[in-house]
């Protein structure tokens, strides 16, 4: 399937109490990561099979914790352009992620947001 969607992220407002119900609810393994993010260190959610994802602090000020689904893209780049010109709004530009890939954050014209991620090539 092309550009399915293999990242979930929690932003929450509560990263202890997000991890001790994920882990007891779906006894997802939880690993904290040494990748500082604005909140504090960014938890990897490992779910055996299908699409794993992560935990951090909501670094949006007053903003609810909601969870945000990332799509595989081949071309970070490209697709965050071509995005733009169906109408989406880029809410985060392309931006690293220290030795795994890079991002981008957009909201489409019906004001979803979603996460595009192209991985770094081993």
């Amino acid at each position: 399937m092309p550009n399915p969607f293999v990242h979930a992220e929690l932003a929450t407002t509560n990263v202890p109490k997000a991890k001790a119900f994920y882990a007891k609810m779906f006894k997802w393994k939880l690993s904290d990561l040494p990748m500082p993010t604005p909140g504090g260190a960014y938890t990897m959610i490992e779910v055996g099979e299908g699409t794993g994802g992560g935990i951090m602090q909501q670094c949006i000020p007053k903003a609810p914790s909601a969870w945000m689904p990332y799509v595989h893209v081949k071309d970070i780049d490209a697709a965050t352009k071509r995005a733009k010109k169906l109408r989406a709004k880029i809410l985060k530009g392309v931006t690293p992620v220290e030795g795994m890939g890079w991002l981008s954050i957009i909201q489409d014209p019906t004001g979803a947001m979603l996460g595009l991620w192209e991985p770094k090539l081993k």
